[in-house]
């Protein structure tokens, strides 16, 4: 089912509740301009959904529906942070601080398939607000403002957000332009439906989560116990679509290597150049 326009879809008036929301997360569907002068995320060669303009962002009345006492998380990506910054000023948030995605490869080195004109990223940002006087709860003493784990597909943060947003900021809890939302919580936007396929490529081995893997020196030998562990992560990898090929070059091991690791994890091979 294809996405509406985001221009008809920020007509639909904001849920409200009693008292207003105490926690509202929002991941706008910010506009790129890139050096060509073609709207990207928007353009029709990568088709992976619709944008919308910053002076509509900043239009939206979150502030009427956001309780006089709450918490703003909102996603920005680092060439639109001072964007951002104007968008929680204008749904009434004053900033506090951030919580910093860092996107990890599968061995837990930096994910280096990010983009950028200056830096290749692999990090994203999600700004924290808010509005009048209210702390986090304590459980958030202890939290550190960093998330690391893998990439999902284009465009979807990671869902341990959830998580870290329920330990430190309390409820009702609001999500804006929801796509994949939890329970527990109220969704608004066009793709937040259950029975919508959210639009854009779907990239292999894009699953989330932590898959961290050892450094290990060419030629060194590494003990059973150890190469099991290493060969049923690479084989669940691989099972998600990532090629031996691939599985190398995020792990720095041999391609010889990571096929034996497989091999004696029980993979079934995929015929060369076949995609799962």
């Amino acid at each position: 089912m294809a996405r509406p326009l985001v221009e008809q879809e920020h007509l639909v008036p904001l849920p409200a509740t009693d008292g207003g929301w105490a926690t509202i997360l929002a991941d706008p569907p910010w506009r790129f301009t890139n050096r060509t002068g073609k709207v990207a995320p928007e353009h029709r060669r990568l088709e992976r959904y619709s944008t919308m303009e910053l002076a509509d962002i900043c239009a939206m009345p979150v502030k009427a529906v956001a309780a006089k006492n709450s918490h703003l998380y909102l996603w920005v990506p680092n060439a639109l942070l001072p964007d951002g910054l104007h968008v929680m000023e204008s749904w009434g948030f004053r900033y506090v601080s951030n919580i910093v995605w860092a996107k990890r490869r599968i061995d837990g080195g930096p994910d280096g398939r990010g983009v950028g004109f200056y830096f290749r990223n692999v990090t994203e940002l999600l700004l924290f607000g808010v509005r009048g006087s209210m702390r986090t709860l304590a459980p958030a003493r202890s939290q550190v403002n960093m998330i690391e784990t893998r990439k999902r597909e284009h465009s979807r943060k990671p869902d341990e957000q959830y998580d870290l947003i329920e330990r430190c900021s309390p409820g009702p809890r609001l999500e804006l332009f929801a796509r994949h939302p939890p329970s527990g919580w109220t969704a608004w936007g066009a793709e937040s439906a259950p029975d919508v396929q959210p639009r854009g490529q779907q990239h292999k081995g894009y699953a989330g989560g932590p898959m961290q893997l050892p450094l290990i020196p060419p030629y060194s030998r590494i003990a059973e116990s150890e190469a099991n562990n290493i060969g049923s992560a690479l084989r669940q990898g691989y099972e998600e679509g990532w090629s031996i090929r691939e599985l190398s070059e995020q792990t720095s091991y041999s391609i010889g290597r990571v096929r034996s690791l497989l091999k004696d994890a029980g993979a079934q091979f995929r015929p060369r150049g076949a995609s799962r």
